[in-house]
């Protein structure tokens, strides 16, 4: 068969046929922590800017911030299947997920930085804008970076140990580095600093955007993709609606992506829900000690498992120990209920309950990069792009939905936003009601125990673990007949 031409573009650093010390800590963990500490940022504190600084809680009697991030993500959803395709159809000497990686190393800092530079004019234009930016931050930037970036993993290598690795540093850089600027560092020195001052906001998230740009490069530079490069699929990409038959015909496609649905909603909500609960719950208002102390308080486990998780998901298996890690994680979440306004409570609970999220954190690339593999054997073609824009387009519409249900929550409870006083430079909050607060309890702390049970009856149903190891033979030997 004869080979389509293919783009040349700088050439990865890495020319090992195994994975190297540096593609680990470049590529996986120092490489995507610009991109994904922008984004950790946005998640948890981007709604905070729409409602506290821009104060659009109110605007259409609640409705746009209700509708609007509902139907931003549509669009989002849109142009994530179209990235899948796109991606399924590159051939470049870099592979066909890397490349892109290129062009979001430039996007995503000039579109984060316009999500800020909102201008002070009537409250149409703020609208506008908000729903533009936003579009393009989302809906173009960030969806070309998270296509491409999470299939480094699953295009990574087919050595299972080697991939299982690769998934911990990967993760390493979304718990571990975003989260000590968003749970430790944001909310103790920058955010009381901030208050609903739109300037300081512009210049603070100027300078994590523009991170990015060198960061992700980084990320290009030191990946590979070992699975694109053995050639197995034919040079061609399968017709979307046979990919689409293939996935959800599948038990193990279908079970992984609701599993995910699940924890990607439950997680927004409580993401979302957390500077709203320390400020006027557990705390007060940008106090700087609150929120630190429950993210690093209940942070702490996140960093002790790197070094536990793997080799216990290596003896028990991957589902497993994310099953048993579940039942843990919902113990957590029901010792804060106890009592939610009480700080020792509170912490005891989420130091306990992230000590059960660990296997989940650490290892669900690599079951999904299992679940691919799977697909490959049984079809005989690879559903990579499409399988990821259903990835993405889960994430992009849980936190859409997430966004859209808090701040609809928060407008019909009768939620009050902050003050600034410009002569002094003060922010001040308000006393919110008890309905107000007891939606902030729930997305924080009552719904992920509904969601734990839900994701142990899923999981006992994913044992695609079982057999990876006989199907990726099979692999390797048809590819070595079709040579």
């Amino acid at each position: 068969m004869e080979k389509k031409k293919q783009i040349r573009l700088p050439k990865s650093r890495i020319k090992s046929a195994d994975v190297t010390r540096s593609e680990k800590w470049l590529g996986y963990l120092i490489g995507p922590a610009g991109a994904l500490l922008l984004n950790a940022v946005l998640v948890s504190y981007l709604n905070v800017f729409y409602t506290d600084v821009l104060k659009l809680t109110t605007v259409w009697g609640g409705a746009f911030l209700t509708i609007f991030p509902i139907a931003s993500k549509v669009i989002d959803a849109i142009t994530n299947i179209i990235m899948g395709q796109i991606i399924d159809r590159t051939h470049t000497s870099e592979g066909k997920a890397r490349p892109w990686l290129l062009l979001s190393a430039v996007l995503l800092p000039i579109t984060g930085m316009l999500l800020f530079a909102v201008p002070q004019a009537s409250e149409s234009v703020k609208v506008v804008w908000v729903t533009l930016s936003y579009n393009l931050f989302y809906s173009f930037a960030f969806t070309i970076y998270n296509m491409s970036h999470s299939l480094m993993v699953p295009l990574s290598t087919r050595n299972t140990t080697q991939r299982g690795s690769l998934s911990v540093f990967t993760n390493i850089s979304t718990v571990m580095i975003s989260g000590i600027v968003v749970a430790l560092i944001f909310p103790m020195m920058i955010l009381p600093r901030l208050g609903a001052n739109q300037a300081a906001w512009l210049t603070v998230m100027s300078v994590i955007c523009i991170l990015a740009l060198p960061l992700t490069l980084i990320e290009y530079f030191f990946t590979k993709e070992r699975i694109t490069e053995e050639g197995e699929e034919g040079d061609t990409a399968r017709p979307i609606s046979e990919q689409f038959r293939a996935l959800i015909h599948d038990k193990y496609w279908v079970v992984i992506m609701v599993y995910f649905v699940i924890t990607t909603l439950a997680t927004n909500c409580k993401n979302l829900a957390l500077i709203y609960y320390c400020n006027y719950v557990l705390g007060s208002y940008n106090d700087g000690v609150t929120q630190t102390m429950v993210s690093v308080i209940g942070g702490i486990p996140m960093g002790i498992g790197i070094f536990a998780v793997w080799p216990l998901a290596k003896k028990f298996g991957k589902r497993n120990v994310t099953m048993w890690g579940l039942v843990v994680f919902a113990l957590g979440s029901a010792i804060c209920l106890i009592s939610p306004r009480n700080m020792v409570i509170v912490l005891i609970g989420q130091f306990i309950k992230n000590i059960g999220g660990l296997p989940g954190s650490y290892v669900f690339m690599a079951l999904f990069a299992d679940v691919l593999d799977h697909i490959e054997w049984r079809y005989d073609f690879r559903c990579d792009g499409l399988s990821t824009s259903v990835y993405s387009i889960a994430t992009t519409v849980c936190a859409g939905l997430s966004s859209g249900i808090l701040n609809l929550c928060m407008a019909k409870t009768g939620y009050i936003a902050p003050e600034f006083i410009e002569k002094t430079g003060e922010t001040i909050g308000a006393v919110q009601n008890a309905a107000t607060q007891n939606v902030f309890i729930f997305f924080f702390l009552g719904l992920e125990i509904i969601t734990s049970v839900i994701l142990i009856v899923l999981l006992k149903a994913l044992d695609v673990e079982k057999h990876i190891d006989r199907e990726q033979a099979e692999i390797r030997e048809r590819r070595n007949q079709k040579s």
